[in-house]
């Protein structure tokens, strides 16, 4: 395939997590095939996640709310561009209904058996169905041939200078803070959440005790939840200066801001692998998912808190609406004290 490959398409509709997690594959793609033209086909949402990474040809974005007619018309563009190879990371009805019928499609392989195993009777296979790598390496399997692999370098994001300028502008009340602690205390999924309060204490306790500034990230769906966790940190800690940005940054100019953070401590969100793509010290929790599910942070700058001593985890593989034992032992057993420890011991 090297020698005739000219037009590659890669294909991840969504979401956050797991598109920043495809740029390895991006970037080791172009390393060895430094002179093809490399496509990515992605929500229209999520396109500033790829926009200016030098590594791509070009973008292909999906209509938000796109409808069965929509993809009828996108795979006629891409019939048209003639691609010599379909990259499908995304492994869904939609992306397949989109290659069907066209050339040379590889795909990811999503190990769903160990992972059935591992979440509805708690045994771990992964070890005989090629092991439980990060996402980042297993979006690089389809193409091994190629010798396209996982550099070790984490994945990346680019910030446009207009991004980098609106972050400054919305920080601009922290300006004189010696440190910035970012926290992203929200997720998709209610599983993968640690309580607000508890966000709210350690903020406070890590605000004084490094003299530090907090900023909250999150969506503008997720601007209450954020804002109940501001108002609860002045409260027990007025000295403490607190600024909640949730649904004043789009994701890159998110990753732009979190550029001025010291660390972040977050939730499995998809906040968390931009923390990741900008090289931030990180402090992660994980309540219902585990580390063979791919998702975990890079090893080396950041520190995994979760409860071993439980039987029931993992429960999911994405998260859930509410924990179905209704103890939420997972997150709600991990103490601020805990938490703050972690990220004492990664600061310093």
């Amino acid at each position: 395939m090297r020698e005739t490959l000219r037009k590659t398409l890669i294909i991840r509709f969504s979401s956050v997590g797991d598109i920043v997690l495809s740029t390895p594959l991006v970037r080791g793609l172009r390393r060895e095939m430094p002179q093809i033209q490399i496509d990515y086909l992605v929500r229209a949402e999520y396109a500033d996640l790829l926009r200016g990474n030098p590594h791509l040809s070009g973008l292909i974005e999906f209509p938000r709310g796109g409808t069965l007619g929509d993809l009828r018309e996108l795979r006629g563009e891409i019939v048209r561009r003639g691609y010599d190879c379909i990259v499908d990371i995304h492994g869904s009805l939609r992306s397949r209904l989109l290659c069907r019928g066209v050339g040379n499609v590889v795909r990811v392989r999503k190990r769903v058996f160990p992972r059935f195993v591992l979440v509805h009777f708690k045994k771990d296979l992964y070890s005989f169905f090629g092991g439980a790598p990060p996402v980042s390496e297993r979006y690089c399997e389809p193409l091994a041939s190629l010798n396209v692999t996982d550099d070790g370098e984490g994945p990346e994001l680019f910030p446009s200078p207009e991004a980098r300028a609106r972050a400054e502008e919305v920080l601009h009340p922290l300006r004189g803070e010696g440190m910035v602690i970012g926290i992203c205390p929200s997720a998709r999924h209610k599983t993968k959440m640690w309580p607000p309060e508890r966000f709210a204490e350690a903020a406070a306790v890590l605000g004084q005790q490094q003299g530090a500034g907090i900023v909250l990230f999150g969506s503008p769906a997720e601007a209450e939840r954020c804002r109940a966790i501001a108002e609860q940190v002045k409260s027990s800690a007025p000295s403490v200066t607190v600024l909640n940005t949730a649904g004043m940054l789009s994701l890159i100019e998110t990753a732009a801001a979190m550029d001025h953070c010291a660390l972040i401590l977050t939730n499995d969100s998809g906040l968390m692998h931009i923390a990741a793509a900008r090289k931030r010290k990180i402090v992660a929790l994980f309540g219902s998912t585990v580390r063979q599910f791919g998702f975990f942070p890079p090893a080396g700058e950041s520190i995994v808190v979760e409860q071993h001593d439980l039987d029931c985890r993992p429960c999911t593989p994405i998260g859930r609406s509410s924990c179905p034992r209704g103890h939420f032992r997972c997150m709600r057993d991990v103490t601020p004290e805990r938490v703050v420890g972690a990220v004492s011991a990664l600061l310093h």
